[in-house]
């Protein structure tokens, strides 16, 4: 595994249902603030105990297995969410989808090379689907091994050029090792895109704050969260940048 620099060496991509955030490892001291709930696109923002309810009914429906384990990721229940595609995997052993959202349920739980081993047995050289390189990139990044993952986001892009989780992903990979310029350019770009979400743009307000563009940082924040959680990133902004002695740094800048 690559070594991090000194001010992303807590950060980890975390990929709920496709779309990119930052979060912080256990081993930071603090949270973010908000977490991201989504789940994939046009899937129904169904509670957890209805999706309960839906996947005892039948646990072998396809559409319900998908979508309650991305609930129960977006729920930070990663365990349970392997569990439920384990036994999906089970039902459907040759089915695409069923395994990159297995693998994003690995992912999601830390299991970063089982993910990589799912997706390399799915992931077809002559027609790769763009989504189950999104997840594959995110596991590499997890791993240390972002120059890989880059090149998997690229050519993600080439099969889904627009799709705005691919640039996301690929700016947080630049923010990983402390690129912030380039983790920028490519968030900016993603936010512009079909398809942007609130995390995504949230995201762009922690670079731009992570630069000590305090100002800028909480007008992106304000134009997503109510006025508390504004206040609320903004501290952790701040709590990150002493956590890694970086105030020099960012006056500097």
């Amino acid at each position: 595994m690559s070594s991090l620099s000194p001010l992303f060496k807590p950060l980890r991509i975390v990929l709920l249902a496709g779309a990119a955030m930052v979060a912080i490892s256990a081993c930071a001291a603090t949270r973010p603030p908000t977490s991201a709930l989504g789940y994939a696109a046009g899937q129904p923002q169904l509670g957890i105990a209805e999706l309960t309810t839906r996947y005892r009914a039948n646990p072998k429906d396809k559409g319900t297995i998908i979508t309650y384990s991305a609930a129960l990721r977006a729920a930070g229940q990663s365990g349970q969410a392997v569990a439920v595609l384990e036994q999906g995997v089970g039902t459907y052993p040759n089915d695409p989808d069923i395994a990159v959202a297995y693998a994003k349920a690995l992912t999601a739980d830390g299991r970063f090379e089982q993910s990589l081993g799912v997706l390399d047995r799915v992931i077809r050289p002559d027609a790769p689907d763009w989504n189950a390189l999104l997840v594959k990139g995110a596991a590499m990044d997890q791993l240390g091994r972002n120059a890989e993952a880059r090149q998997v986001y690229g050519q993600a892009l080439v099969m889904a050029p627009g799709e705005a989780s691919i640039e996301a992903n690929l700016g947080l990979s630049y923010a990983m090792t402390n690129e912030l310029g380039a983790a920028e350019q490519h968030l900016r770009r993603a936010v512009q895109m079909p398809g942007a979400t609130s995390k995504i743009r949230q995201n762009l307000a922690l670079i731009v704050g992570l630069q000590g563009r305090f100002d800028e940082a909480r007008k992106l924040y304000a134009a997503e969260l109510p006025p508390d959680q504004v206040e609320s990133n903004m501290a952790y902004v701040r709590s990150m940048l002493t956590q890694q002695n970086r105030w020099d740094a960012v006056a500097k800048s």
